[in-house]
C-alpha cells in the first residue's frame, strides 16, 4: 500500500518549523483566494517544474542568477525582493499566490524601510540663512563662483560691489591665471638652477614700479569727504572705501587675495570644519584694546560659540563677559609673565617661561597666539617647549609684544618653533627685534639657527626681511675681497640655506665657469644704508650687552 505524503503547511519553512501566527493569518486569505486564482497557481507549478529539471542539467544557474546585476522578474511580472523569491524551484514555490503576494509586500516594505530618505535639509539651510549685512538679499558672491552666500566674508555688497561686478572680476582672474599657467609652463621647460629674469619678466617689473609712483600721495578735499560720509552712513556694516587709496595694481592684489580667503572660508563651511557666525570667536577684548581674530582657536566651545572672548593681558586668562573681567582685573596679582627676566632695555623687557613650570599659562598664550596664525598646531603639549614673551612697560604693568617658542633639545637646531607679535604691535619693528634676539641666543650658544618650517606669510615675509638687512649690513662692513658662506653663517648664526636662498633672491648669487660667485651689489647697499640713517637711533633693536642669560642644561 503506497505511503501518503503529509500535506505541507502554507507558511512552513523550507526547514519544516512553521510559525503558527502567521499561518493562523493567512489561511483565510489562502481558501477564499484559492478558486479564483487556480489558472496563476498552474501556471506557476509548470514554470516551476521546467525550471528544476533544467537546473539539474546547469546546477549553476542559481549562481549565475545571483550574480546578474538586473534580477530576474517574477511570474507576478515584478522584480524580486529577496532571495526566496529567486529560488523558485524550492518546495515553496507551489504555495498559492496569496503567500507570495503577502511575502512581497513585506520584503517591499523591508526595502522602502531601508532605503536612505530623502533630505531636505540642505535646502531649507539655504533658504532660512540670510546675510547679516543690512540691506543684502543673500544673492551673488565675493568669489563670482557661487549664486548665494550666507556670510559676510563673501557678500558683494559688504565689499561695495555688486554681483555682477564679482562676476566680471572672477572672469578676468581666471583669465590672469590660466596666462600666468601657461607661461609658467613654457619657462619650465627651458629653465635652470640659477636663471636669470627674462625680458618679459623685467618689463612687467617696471610697469608694476611706474604703476606704484603713480598712485596719489593723499586724498583729496572732496575723496575725504567722500569717504568720511560712507563711514559716518554705514559704520561697521560696510567695507570702508579703498578707491584712491592706494594704485591700482596694489589694490587689484588686495581684491584677488580677498576673493581668494572667501573662497577658502565657503570651502570650510560647505565641509562643516566651521561656521562662521557660531563655535568661532570674532574679537577679543584684550587690556585697552579690542581686536579682531583672524583664525580659529581651539577654545572651549562653552567660551568659542560667545563670538567674543575676554583675556586678562598679564595671566592670560580667558572669561565671557566684561563683569568677570573687571572681577578678576581687581584681584589679579600678576603685572608681568612668570619666569626669568632675561633682557631688560629701556621698557621691552624679554621673559623666558618654561612650559613644563608654567604649563598653564603656556597653554593660554599658544591659543591666544592660535587667534592670529594660520599654521599654528601646538595648544597643550607645552612641556617640551620653552617661550621667550616680550613686553613693553609702563606705569600698570609690562604688555605683551609678541613672543616666541623654542625646543628644548631640537635635533635641526630650529631656533624658532612658533613667532608671533600682537596686531596691535605690527609694523613697528617688534617682530624683526623678535627674530634678532633669536639669533642672538643661537650666537650665544654657539650654534647656526633657523625658523621652523612651515613658515606663515607674514613670518615668511619678516623672515626675508631680517635676512636681507643681515646680509647688506655684513656687505657694507666686509673689507676683503673673497667672501665665503659659511663665514656669514658663523658670524651671524644664520643658516647658509637661508644666506643662499635670500642671495638669489637679491640677484647677488651667479653661477660662473663651475663656481658660485657672490656679486656685491652696491645700489641694495647704499639704499639699506639710506634707510639706517633715515630711521636713525631707534631702539627697535636688540642691544646683546643687555642679555643677561645662559643657556639651559637638559630639560
Amino acid at each position: 500500500m503506497p505511503r501518503r505524503r503529509p500535506r505541507q503547511m502554507a507558511g512552513s519553512g523550507s526547514d519544516g518549523t512553521e510559525d503558527s501566527d502567521s499561518s493562523a493569518e493567512r489561511e483565510p486569505t489562502n481558501s477564499s483566494e484559492s478558486d479564483g486564482n487556480m489558472p496563476k497557481r498552474q501556471r506557476l507549478t509548470r514554470a516551476s517544474t521546467r525550471l528544476s529539471q533544467s537546473s539539474q542539467d546547469t546546477p549553476d544557474l542559481k549562481r549565475a542568477a545571483d550574480q546578474d546585476e538586473s534580477p530576474p522578474l517574477t511570474p507576478t511580472g515584478n522584480a524580486p525582493s529577496s532571495e526566496s523569491e529567486l529560488d523558485i524551484s524550492s518546495p515553496n514555490a507551489s504555495h498559492d499566490e496569496s503567500q507570495t503576494k503577502d511575502q512581497a509586500s513585506r520584503d517591499s516594505e523591508k526595502d522602502m524601510s531601508h532605503r536612505p530618505k530623502r533630505r531636505r535639509c540642505h535646502e531649507t539651510y539655504n533658504f532660512n540663512m540670510k546675510c547679516p549685512t543690512p540691506g543684502c538679499n543673500s544673492l551673488g558672491h565675493l568669489t563670482g563662483k557661487h549664486e548665494r552666500h550666507f556670510a559676510v566674508s563673501g557678500c558683494p555688497l559688504y565689499h561695495n560691489l555688486s554681483a555682477d561686478e564679482c562676476k566680471v572680476k572672477a572672469i578676468s582672474r581666471e583669465k590672469q591665471e590660466e596666462e600666468v599657467k601657461a607661461q609658467e609652463e613654457s619657462n619650465s621647460r627651458h629653465a635652470t638652477r640659477h636663471q636669470t629674469p627674462s625680458s618679459k619678466q623685467t618689463r612687467y617689473k617696471e610697469q608694476v614700479a611706474e604703476m606704484r609712483k603713480g598712485r596719489n600721495s593723499g586724498l583729496q578735499k572732496e575723496q575725504k569727504e567722500k569717504h568720511m560720509e560712507h563711514r559716518q552712513t554705514h559704520s561697521n556694516t560696510r567695507e570702508p572705501l579703498l578707491e584712491n587709496i592706494t594704485s591700482e595694481y596694489d589694490l587689484e592684489l588686495f581684491r584677488k587675495a580677498q576673493a581668494r580667503a572667501s573662497e577658502d572660508l565657503e570651502k570650510l563651511r560647505i565641509q562643516g570644519q566651521i561656521t562662521e557666525g557660531s563655535n568661532m570667536i570674532k574679537t577679543i577684548l584684550f587690556g585697552r584694546y579690542e581686536l579682531d581674530t583672524w583664525y580659529h582657536s581651539p577654545y572651549p566651545e562653552e567660551y568659542a560659540r560667545l563670538g567674543r572672548l575676554y583675556v586678562c593681558e598679564f595671566c592670560l586668562k580667558y572669561m565671557k563677559s566684561q563683569t568677570i573681567l573687571r572681577r578678576h582685573m581687581a584681584k589679579c596679582v600678576w603685572k608681568h609673565p612668570p619666569g626669568d627676566e632675561v633682557y631688560r632695555k629701556g621698557a621691552i623687557s624679554v621673559f623666558e617661561v618654561d612650559g613644563k613650570k608654567n604649563k598653564i599659562y603656556c597653554q593660554n598664550l599658544c591659543l591666544l597666539a592660535k587667534l592670529f596664525l594660520d599654521h599654528k598646531t601646538l595648544y597643550y603639549d607645552v612641556e617640551p617647549f620653552l617661550f621667550y614673551v616680550m613686553t613693553e612697560a609702563d606705569n600698570t604693568g609690562c604688555h605683551l609684544v609678541g613672543y616666541f617658542s623654542k625646543e628644548k633639545n631640537s635635533f635641526l637646531n630650529y631656533n624658532v618653533s612658533c613667532i608671533l607679535t600682537m596686531p596691535q604691535y605690527m609694523r613697528q619693528g617688534f617682530g624683526k627685534m623678535l627674530i634678532d634676539f633669536s639669533y642672538l641666543l643661537s650666537k650665544v650658544e654657539e650654534k647656526v639657527g633657523s625658523p621652523e618650517r612651515p613658515l606663515s606669510d607674514l613670518g615668511l615675509i619678516s623672515y626675508r626681511s631680517y635676512w636681507k638687512e643681515v646680509l647688506l649690513r655684513y656687505m657694507y662692513n666686509f673689507q676683503g675681497k673673497e667672501i665665503s658662506i659659511k663665514e656669514i653663517s658663523q658670524e651671524t648664526a644664520v643658516n647658509p640655506v637661508d644666506i643662499v636662498s635670500t642671495l638669489q633672491s637679491l640677484q647677488m648669487l651667479k653661477y660662473w665657469k663651475g663656481k658660485h660667485l657672490v656679486l656685491k651689489r652696491q645700489d641694495l647697499i647704499d639704499e639699506w644704508k639710506a634707510k639706517e640713517i633715515k630711521r636713525g637711533n631707534s631702539n627697535k633693536t636688540i642691544d646683546p650687552s643687555s642679555l643677561k642669560w645662559t643657556p639651559p642644561k637638559g630639560t
